[in-house]
């Protein structure tokens, strides 16, 4: 799958809506401001629950690769300082319902991601979706 098309892991259905990397630095205001340690990578997308009951969310089990598969996890208090109402961090989903939100991850300079990895749960096998 690539950007833009719909993939399914378990109980989830995700959009990625894009991909940018490059920042310095992410923040809602001057008080809630993080520095990376390398470059933050925005990863945009919506979240849909599939299934017929509640599932939960985790931003902690979504990864980003890169072409020789090193994985990268999320930074949670980038993502948080990012959207004072992202709806990714850690969210119950209901049946039928969405959620949509920015991930952050703060990844090498030096470093191009190749692919998201989209899990329903920590334990899932998740679905790759290539970025670029």
């Amino acid at each position: 799958a690539k950007v833009g098309e719909p993939v399914r892991d378990g109980e989830f259905e995700f959009v990625v809506k894009s991909v940018t990397c490059g920042k310095s630095s992410v923040g809602s205001n001057q008080y809630f401001t993080k520095e990376a340690q390398g470059q933050f990578c925005l990863l945009d997308l919506t979240v849909k629950n599939i299934g017929d009951q509640q599932q939960l969310f985790a931003e902690s089990a979504q990864k980003l690769l890169n072409a020789d598969g090193m994985q990268y996890s999320s930074d949670i208090t980038a993502s948080l300082y990012n959207s004072n109402n992202s709806d990714t961090w850690l969210n119950q989903i209901n049946p039928g319902n969405r959620v949509q939100g920015v991930i952050v991850f703060d990844i090498p300079k030096d470093q191009v991601p190749a692919s998201a990895e989209l899990h329903d749960s920590v334990y899932s096998g998740g679905v790759k979706v290539r970025i670029h």
